[in-house]
């Protein structure tokens, strides 16, 4: 303000007059251009170096294997549990029962690593991490120090693992968004498994309807429970047949029971229930 006061003071000696700029008329446009025509042949160039700018394909991210880790610690017995996704939605479930004395940090730790070694197995070149251990997660990415002593050659260990993967990342998720990988690592710590033993894992599947409703067509004139009957009976499975039908085939044909040529299936109540063909049953109503 002291500066504009004191050129006011300086200015006053001039006679100065502020004259506002006049809008300039559409005729002035015109007029100006018919005093200087352009002359039809004149080319006009078309040429705008620029045009690449006017749009910015975006590269598309290409989906990536995902895993998802956590680890289980009771008073008894603890496990953990890791989740592989494929870029076309499969899960793959790993669980493994923790038989040592361990702590809350390192099952998180033990989770991780054996998540990260299923996807070494896959031949996974691309991974996204996330868990909800944020101890694990910020350890990993640098941003929290190792201290503690046991927890020190997990970390490194870790960072071995992770140098199998041309890109890898690791991301903090809350539990809401873990409750797969806690599932399988509270299971493996609850159930009772024998030295030695493997048990494959889950298939979980989601049920339209109730189990009853199910229709089973008749096909080429074969029962229905032709293929379990032939499995009990000889073990072998139908040919043709993918992995996955195989594994529904054995996981049915568990609760089947081969008497002779008689085909029962085994109730709740260990009772054996006779299974019959569309014929049988037809004619049974019939009676």
């Amino acid at each position: 303000m002291r500066n504009i006061a004191k050129w006011r003071c300086q200015l006053t000696e001039y006679d100065i007059e502020y004259v506002p700029r006049t809008s300039i008329k559409g005729q002035a446009i015109a007029d100006h251009l018919a005093e200087f025509p352009i002359d039809d042949d004149m080319p006009i160039n078309t040429d705008f170096p620029d045009e690449g700018i006017l749009q910015i394909d975006e590269a598309k991210e290409e989906p990536t294997w995902k895993m998802y880790f956590d680890g289980a610690v009771n008073s008894v017995r603890s496990g953990v549990g890791a989740v592989l996704i494929s870029p076309d939605g499969r899960h793959y479930p790993i669980a493994a029962k923790v038989d040592f004395s361990c702590t809350n940090n390192v099952a998180e730790y033990e989770a991780c690593i054996i998540g990260l070694q299923a996807a070494i197995d896959f031949k996974v070149r691309e991974l996204e991490v996330f868990g909800d251990s944020m101890l694990t997660i910020f350890q990993t990415l640098g941003q929290w120090k190792t201290k503690d002593t046991k927890l020190v050659p997990y970390h490194e260990y870790l960072e071995e693992l992770a140098k199998n993967f041309e890109k890898i990342s690791f991301t903090y998720t809350p539990r809401a968004k873990n409750q797969f990988a806690d599932a399988l690592a509270t299971l493996a710590s609850m159930a009772s498994i024998s030295e030695g033993n493997i048990i494959e894992p889950l298939e979980i599947e989601v049920a339209k309807g109730p189990a009853h409703c199910n229709a089973i067509e008749v096909f080429e004139a074969k029962p229905w429970y032709e293929d379990i009957k032939n499995f009990l009976r000889t073990g072998q499975c139908p040919p043709f047949t993918d992995r996955h039908d195989r594994k529904t085939l054995r996981r049915l044909a568990i609760h089947y029971f081969l008497s002779g040529e008689i085909l029962n299936r085994r109730s709740f109540d260990s009772t054996l229930l006779r299974c019959i063909d569309e014929h049988e049953s037809r004619r049974l109503m019939e009676e």
